[in-house]
């Protein structure tokens, strides 16, 4: 467990004594010669990787539109008044959908207007249960299994597949059953892309690195708007989000390059100095006079070490640390999921509101390198989280003064707040487990914030049925700033290269320990 008492805004650890780089030539000090420069084929493989993000945040934010509520008018004003008239109570004769189209929304195109509220959500959460049921499921499969690059793809590729056949829903049963689906085969998406990434960067420029694919899931979430309004049939969306997707499928399988970090624990060395060399032309040299100093590859897998999941829990620092972690990623995935879904109760624009909240997005990934490069993770994740959860209870006291265009500036903040915390915590969590378990643990970290995701509907709706939404606002913005309180228990990894196996992540932690003790 880490000092709490431990000053937050100075990294106590001289990154020389931990980082020492001795004359033993090991495959971490090859990694980050070789890949010290940030050159053009490091930033093409990390952006030809980040736009599986791209499609990922389309899936996760369109239920926005297509499950939309629609908005009607009067054709019978003489049983009809929009501003005071019960859509359920009055004949179907005497309004229309605007537009006239049945199919702008799931609630017109399968005759939910005036269905329970658990029901028009049922689509909504069936996503999230499926992303939580994939979750666990695919957690269960070794690091050591397929490799990280045909993760990524497999799972792009079901989800947009699966997408397709949305379109073609004939009832809300179907849509739900599909929805499932989709949200089981991208649940570990991001994971899959953010370890890739980050295992094929140096220390130097992983903060900068990670906030790429980060930002083309943000760019993705900017799309839905002009997508949605572009196709107005919700059918429409979803094939104008998946098609693309098909087509980067390919792209992927043919130019994307495996994890070197992945191919060096199957003992595939040539590989992984193969795939440096293709990353770093310019110090092919160097890589082609290490190949014969490196122990010679393991022809017989077994004598490569495994590892899964387990080992995350069966020990006992692995286990606190990622408990700790899905606390925290709990109250930021309610914050980060909530405030959007919530925003419709401000009474503001549907298509500005979610327009303004990507864009805020944007910001945050210049913010957060240099977060990361100036102050510790933990004074960072501490301090955003705090003021994000007092933003969110100040949107809920705005909103009953009725005060509401400055409770939707609050309301941006919070979800600015809530993005911080969410890059802040996605680089730390990479950094605190070693390659062999880090997919593993990436995982569960992104099922914290699915289920936190998972249960925004529900609390949005409690305070629908109590008369007061706005109250939402409080229970995300407590949430968050009071489960931010737990990272005080976390390491600092601040200046750390990564470890590969738990034996060498255990000797540095305690590498690390001493020289906070001395």
């Amino acid at each position: 467990m880490a000092n709490p008492l431990e000053p937050l805004l100075t990294h106590l650890v001289d990154d020389s004594e931990v980082n020492n780089r001795s004359d033993e030539l090991t495959f971490d000090n090859i990694v980050e010669q070789s890949l010290s420069d940030f050159g053009f084929w490091q930033l093409f493989q990390i952006s030809l990787v980040g736009l599986a993000l791209l499609f990922d945040a389309q899936q996760i934010f369109i239920t926005v539109y297509t499950d939309a509520y629609p908005t009607w008018h009067c054709l019978n004003h003489t049983i009809c008044d929009p501003s005071a008239s019960d859509i359920c109570k009055i004949p179907r004769s005497a309004w229309e959908w605007d537009g006239g189209s049945k199919g702008k929304s799931i609630i017109s195109e399968f005759g939910l207007e005036c269905s329970s509220s658990l029901l028009r959500g049922m689509p909504s959460s069936s996503f999230y249960i499926g992303a939580i049921v994939g979750g666990f499921f695919l957690a269960l499969i070794p690091d050591d299994s397929l490799g990280r690059k045909k993760l990524v793809l497999l799972s792009t590729f079901a989800m947009s597949i699966t997408t397709i056949s949305v379109a073609f829903s004939t009832n809300v049963w179907i849509y739900a059953s599909l929805k499932f689906i989709i949200g089981f085969a991208r649940s570990q998406t991001w994971s899959y892309a953010l370890v890739l990434i980050s295992e094929r960067v140096s220390t130097r420029w992983r903060p900068r690195a990670t906030m790429i694919p980060f930002t083309l899931f943000v760019l993705g979430f900017i799309s839905l708007s002009g997508i949605a309004y572009l196709a107005q049939h919700s059918s429409w969306k979803y094939l104008y989000t998946s098609v693309p997707a098909i087509f980067y499928c390919i792209f992927l399988y043919l130019f994307a390059l495996e994890s070197p970090r992945w191919l060096h624990m199957q003992g595939k060395d040539k590989e992984a100095i193969n795939v440096l060399t293709k990353m770093s032309p310019k110090n092919r040299a160097y890589l082609e006079s290490v190949i014969s100093k490196l122990p010679l590859e393991q022809e017989n897998h077994t004598q490569v070490p495994t590892y899964s999941i387990k080992d995350v829990f069966f020990r006992r620092w692995a286990f606190q640390r990622i408990y700790v972690v899905m606390i925290i990623m709990f109250g930021l995935g309610i914050s980060y999921y909530g405030v959007p879904l919530a925003a419709r109760d401000i009474d503001v624009n549907i298509y500005l509101s979610e327009t303004l909240n990507a864009l805020v997005e944007l910001p945050t990934f210049v913010i957060t390198p240099i977060l990361l490069e100036r102050f510790n993770r933990r004074s960072s994740v501490l301090i955003n989280t705090l003021l994000g959860g007092a933003s969110g209870v100040l949107i809920f006291l705005l909103s009953i003064l009725g005060q509401t265009e400055i409770a939707f500036a609050f309301e941006l903040a919070t979800f600015f707040c809530a993005r911080i915390g969410f890059n802040l915590m996605a680089v730390f969590m990479v950094e605190m487990f070693p390659t062999c378990v880090r997919s593993s643990a990436t995982m569960m970290f992104q099922q914290a914030l699915v289920v936190g995701g998972a249960c925004c509907p529900l609390i949005a709706s409690i305070g629908r049925d109590i008369h007061i939404p706005s109250v939402s606002f409080a229970v995300f913005g407590t949430a968050m700033s009071g489960l931010g309180l737990f990272v005080l228990i976390l390491p600092e990894t601040k200046g750390l290269s990564l470890c590969d196996t738990m034996e060498e992540q255990e000797k540095r932690d305690q590498v690390v320990n001493t020289s906070h003790c001395c």
